[in-house]
């Protein structure tokens, strides 16, 4: 999924997932690429649910996997849509993974120059006992890792 920037300027990537700090790190990473001509591939990861069975770790029963791909989609271009100008998305690309976050995230970051993500995401109760995604990308990323933290009481604004 690597997707290497062509235009001559670095590519960053920022992870997505509608919270407030990834929405902080989405702004950042845009302000970033057109301070330095670059590009940004925002990323937004999902995957079916797994519930325990009594024989194991199974999928819960959906309908179709477009559900989950139809929201997540749904979700990264609102996201883009509120929080990058117009004159800026030329500069942004979405990305919809079927894969864990920090997998995902890992995979797009690959041969980027900068990785942006959130100091706080729509976790779950897995990210708590595990550490974080932005913490596994700040421990296992080839590239610089960037963790952007929302003010407190309100959600960071890039300048």
């Amino acid at each position: 999924m690597s997707a290497q920037n062509t235009g001559g300027g670095p590519r960053i990537v920022a992870g997505v997932d509608g919270s407030p700090s990834s929405r902080a790190a989405l702004r950042w990473a845009v302000q970033q690429a057109r301070l330095t001509g670059g590009t940004v591939d925002a990323v937004i990861a999902w995957r079916i649910p797994m519930v325990l069975q009594s024989y194991g770790w199974a999928p819960i029963y959906v309908e179709e996997e477009g559900d989950f791909r139809a929201y997540a989609s749904r979700t990264i271009h609102t996201v883009i849509g509120e929080e990058v100008e117009p004159e800026d998305r030329e500069r942004v690309r979405s990305l919809v993974v079927n894969d864990q976050p920090a997998h995902a995230l890992l995979a797009a970051a690959d041969g980027a120059d900068l990785l942006v993500v959130g100091s706080r995401g729509h976790g779950t109760f897995t990210e708590a006992m595990l550490g974080s995604v932005g913490q596994y990308c700040v421990h296992h990323a080839h590239c610089p890792v960037l963790i952007i933290r929302e003010a407190p009481g309100q959600a960071a604004r890039a300048a």
